[in-house]
């Protein structure tokens, strides 16, 4: 395992993230918030020399890392990221608990949107930004902006993307991977401006609109505002945010494709018309139990909300426009199955996949299949295309996997007193990056409750269900560390 340059890499992206921490500093300049300045250049004063002195040394370093390599530095590079990134948090003061500081940050990071703050608009402007910047960098992958920079260090990146890429496989877009990552974070900085400037023309500040981009397009959930979305009433923001989350939730990769104006191979996508067609379905059943409970006033209104909290539970975003525990008992269930889904492979959502459920699915009526017709061949098909026995295994234990931290997550969460719904939707909420849930941990409420064995684990939780399990699993098996 060549750590000469895992610790490279890791450098370059500690300097990315200390770079990006000049922005919060604008903000605390243009809101007069001197005292805040401070609490960012300390981990830059820190980071910067460090990281610049060992790239210096070791510049004559070239080479691959191999998939063992990869696994390691992306499991390493989330844990850095959340104790660096957690660091103004600590020194402004507003967050003085470590736990408290490094839970929120690992849930800026993993766009879990999990927080531990009681009084959110208490806290500083800069220090708002930086909490929803955090899920910005961590939306389409931080490894995957210093994969976009390699060929500066001699370092190939795939195995780096593979390991931290969400979904069931990386795709190339173009013969080299370092064009891949370029592409993808020109399509996800598109993206940003376009709803940004949306959001400004529907009467947000500038402030408000960038804060919000940043945790919709990331699929993340932090907002400045206490009530979330909800803050605002205007119909047209709402509709903006809703589309924006669905539009987080596709794979990237698709984007590409549809510049290239290949739209028949989007139309032929099966993941893309199944994810649609869940979240038209569950929009109009959730819909129909909110009329039948008159909760809103009009057909209209019940399909807007719906439609949002739907988009939101179904990307992992987690945002909320209205208190969904409150609704009738039909809602709450829908939601709470739109959990186990989450968004596309390749996009910035958490959760299962839909493609993974799509594959299970059709593995499961083919089961069937086979005990009506013994000696019958049937292969499952995505896209046109016949999907691997074994990438339907690797997809059986990813699912066996996932259903077993979410045992074990509950559990944990259990012995700290918690009723059944708390823990059980703690597990799901923090496991698939959503955020949100039902009991404790419903949408108007946080985490800050739980005890500090609770956080951590959770904190740890959130990089496994964000680095889809394998990759950070696979390094307490015996067999990863040995030659």
């Amino acid at each position: 395992m060549n750590t000469v340059l895992i610790f490279r890499v890791l450098s370059v992206l500690l300097l990315l993230i200390a770079g990006f921490m000049v922005a919060p500093i604008i903000v605390a300049l243009f809101y007069a918030e001197y005292e805040m300045i401070g609490a960012f250049l300390v981990p830059i004063a820190v980071v910067v020399p460090i990281a610049v002195l060992y790239l210096f040394v070791t510049r004559r370093r070239r080479g691959g890392l191999s998939t063992k390599s990869g696994f390691l530095l992306v499991t390493m590079s989330w844990l850095a990221a959340a104790a660096t990134g957690s660091v103004p948090f600590l020194v402004s003061g507003w967050i003085p608990s470590v736990t408290d500081a490094f839970f929120e940050t690992m849930s800026g990071f993993t766009t879990t949107g999990a927080t531990i703050l009681t009084d959110i608009e208490a806290l500083p402007a800069s220090l708002l930004f930086w909490r929803s910047l955090t899920h910005w960098l961590g939306g389409m992958g931080i490894i995957v902006l210093t994969v976009a920079i390699l060929p500066l260090l001699g370092v190939g990146g795939y195995q780096i993307m593979k390991a931290e890429a969400p979904g069931p496989s990386v795709d190339r877009l173009t013969p080299k991977i370092t064009q891949t990552a370029k592409l993808l974070w020109f399509i996800y900085l598109g993206l940003t401006v376009l709803e940004t400037a949306l959001l400004m023309v529907g009467g947000l500040s500038l402030y408000d609109a960038l804060t919000h981009t940043f945790g919709t397009l990331a699929t993340g959930g932090f907002s400045p505002k206490a009530a979330s979305v909800g803050h605002y009433t205007s119909p047209f923001v709402q509709i903006v945010v809703t589309v924006f989350m669905l539009a987080a939730g596709v794979n990237f990769i698709l984007y590409y494709r549809l510049l290239l104006g290949r739209v028949r191979v989007i139309a032929r996508n099966t993941e893309v018309k199944v994810y649609f067609a869940v979240f038209v379905a569950a929009t109009v059943a959730i819909a129909s139990a909110l009329q039948h409970g008159a909760v809103y006033g009009s057909v209209g209104e019940s399909l807007r909300y719906a439609g949002f909290q739907a988009a939101s539970i179904l990307t992992t975003t987690g945002y909320a426009t209205a208190d969904f525990a409150q609704w009738p008992a039909a809602a709450q269930v829908l939601l709470f199955a739109l959990m186990f889904v989450g968004g596309s492979a390749g996009s910035t959502g958490g959760g299962i996949k839909v493609v993974r459920v799509v594959t299970l699915v059709k593995q499961g009526f083919n089961e069937m299949r086979y005990l009506v017709h013994q000696h019958g061949v049937f292969a499952i098909r995505l896209n046109g295309q016949v999907i691997r026995k074994d990438v339907v295994y690797s997809i059986a234990g990813f699912v066996f996997l996932y259903l077993l931290l979410l045992v074990i997550t509950s559990i944990v969460v259990a012995t700290g007193g918690n009723d059944i719904v708390t823990s059980f939707t703690t597990a799901l909420a923090t496991l698939g990056n959503i955020g949100p849930g039902f009991g404790r941990i419903g949408p108007v409420e946080n985490y800050a409750f739980f005890h500090d064995h609770i956080k951590w684990y959770l904190s740890f939780i959130m990089m496994v269900g964000r680095l889809e399990i394998y990759t950070v699993l696979v390094l307490v098996t015996p067999a990863f560390w040995r030659e």
